[in-house]
């Protein structure tokens, strides 16, 4: 054979090779995705419990109509009396009055503050603020609206008077921690001419950072902080005793411990700084399942009265007008959301305590209710705040149905 035949030959093998499709390689399995997170309301959720049905209850965000809200079905003592004063604010919760009558209405979900005014006869609203995160914040005092969501504190000079007044944004004066979990307020100025701001725990439970799970109180340009009250999961009502000037306060108890509690707490602030409790400590003395401490509810305030489990208690206001009978003078009433976190619902109601102004003998009587029906376990509203005003009548608000009632007394 030649050498040229050897080439030849050569060439075609090597030719060959190189037209031969290689060995498939392996394709790499594809890295997992990661998990993931349990929502922040499924926290502290133990696995037995992975297999609840309890879920927090949708809010309603659309206007309810006058002719669909079962006035009829609410329940008050003798001689009082349920008007619906006015509808269509979608998600209302806390409310505060200007010197001219006009009332303005925070919300959580729907990121609203409306202004409500009163026209005699009938009431008129407009959205005042629009596409704020978690807008429940509302105060008014001297002249200005104060309005603070999660992450945004804003101030309405004149507002009442001037419609198109522009906002003063003081987010920077009052340095919000930016968690979003029980971290929508309830705000109010105390007797002091401060203002009060709650700093919800960021968790069901857990051991909160120092900035959480407090109430401080502020000079109204944000300046001169103190924390008045610590241990503090989740207060979204708070108010002022007419006599001793303290202030008193509702909270919620943590989730996932069970259908009987741990319950809701009233609270009174007898001294600057006290410890409530959280995590470690809960309603009338019981130590936390998760986070077990010694000695756990040693040095903390016990509650002034437990408000029931899960009862998610909103709104708190002493009454002082003189349209009730005298028994009222003073007393508290109590706004009760309603549970998620239990098999049986409970709450879907107003409230009254009544006790000494240093929280001696509390007892608590319903005041209004027919939101929630027994029979079936469904509810038609969820109250949420009061608001006094100067004829001595109680409006309370509805978040789920958007609606303010009026409640009058005659014999």
């Amino acid at each position: 054979m030649t050498t040229r035949t050897l080439l030849v030959l050569a060439s075609a093998s090597l030719l060959a090779a190189c037209q031969t499709p290689p060995a498939p390689i392996a394709a790499a399995a594809p890295a997992a995705a990661p998990a993931a997170p349990a929502p922040a309301w499924q926290q502290g959720r133990l696995p037995s419990q992975a297999g609840s049905t309890l879920a927090p209850v949708a809010g309603k965000l659309t206007a309810t109509p006058a002719s669909e809200i079962p006035l009829a079905s609410f329940k008050l003592p003798p001689g009082f009396k349920a008007e619906i004063w006015a509808t269509g604010m979608p998600g209302a919760r806390a409310m505060t009055r200007a010197e001219n009558g006009k009332i303005y209405i925070g919300t959580r979900g729907i990121g609203r503050v409306y202004e409500l005014t009163d026209n005699g006869s009938s009431r008129s609203s407009r959205v005042l603020v629009d596409k704020l995160v978690q807008p429940a914040g509302v105060a008014y005092a001297n002249g200005s609206l104060y309005v603070m969501a999660i992450d945004k504190v804003l101030r309405y000079d004149g507002i009442a008077t001037n419609p198109s007044a522009a906002p003063v944004d003081m987010t920077a004066a009052f340095k919000l921690p930016k968690e979003q979990h029980h971290n929508w307020k309830y705000i109010a100025f105390g007797p002091d001419g401060k203002l009060y701001v709650p700093f919800g725990a960021p968790c069901n439970i857990c051991e909160p950072g120092a900035e959480y799970a407090q109430i401080r109180r502020y000079n109204p340009d944000g300046s001169g902080m103190e924390v008045v009250a610590r241990g503090v999961r989740n207060t979204v009502g708070f108010t002022w005793h007419p006599q001793s000037k303290e202030m008193w306060f509702t909270d919620h108890g943590r989730d996932w411990m069970g259908d009987d509690g741990p319950a809701d707490e009233l609270n009174r602030v007898s001294s600057m700084g006290q410890n409530f409790g959280f995590p470690y400590c809960h309603a009338d003395g019981i130590p936390d399942r998760d986070f077990p401490k010694a000695n756990a509810c040693a040095g903390v305030t016990l509650p002034v009265k437990t408000l029931g489990p899960h009862a998610a208690a909103m709104g708190a206001h002493f009454y002082t007008g003189t349209m009730f009978p005298a028994e009222y003078r003073n007393t508290l009433f109590v706004a009760r959301k309603g549970s998620w976190n239990r098999t049986q619902k409970f709450g879907y109601d107003v409230v009254t305590v009544r006790t000494d102004a240093q929280g001696n003998n509390p007892s608590i009587k319903a005041f209004m209710t027919g939101f929630l029906d027994p029979s079936n376990d469904n509810f038609s509203g969820r109250p949420t705040y009061m608001l006094q005003l100067p004829d001595g009548s109680l409006l309370i608000s509805d978040e789920q149905l958007g609606a303010i009632y009026r409640i009058s007394y005659s014999q």
